[in-house]
């Protein structure tokens, strides 16, 4: 199960994510349990093996706004880096990205399953 404790050890800036969510942990704590089910990680996925940038970067900003909302650092900075070079439509081996940002699903879902 997440905890405050486990995501403060990951790296998360848990007490910017409880002012968010009005310092309701219980709150904050199933929210962030919800971003392993966001579908925005399966899209990216299928945009950049098809290479559409465009469909890219919808996924990478989408990400990118739940994993900042909730001060998820570690989730938040390789997409946010994705969302600008796909913002710019820059065509570049995106592979690293997604391996940084899966990794980090990864260890929230670690998180969730401890």
């Amino acid at each position: 199960m997440i905890t405050l404790e486990k995501l403060a050890a990951y790296g998360a800036d848990t007490k910017t994510g409880l002012e968010r969510c009005m310092n309701n942990e219980a709150f904050y704590l199933r929210l962030v349990g919800m971003i392993l089910k966001e579908k925005s990680f399966d899209a990216l996925e299928k945009a950049i093996a098809e290479n559409n940038l465009r469909a890219a970067f919808e996924a990478a900003h989408a990400l990118k706004g739940v994993a900042g909302n909730l001060a998820l650092t570690p989730l938040y900075e390789p997409a946010s880096e994705m969302t600008e070079l796909l913002r710019a439509e820059t065509q570049t081996d995106y592979s690293g990205y997604m391996k940084k940002i899966l990794e980090q699903k990864a260890l929230l879902e670690k998180m969730n399953e401890e």
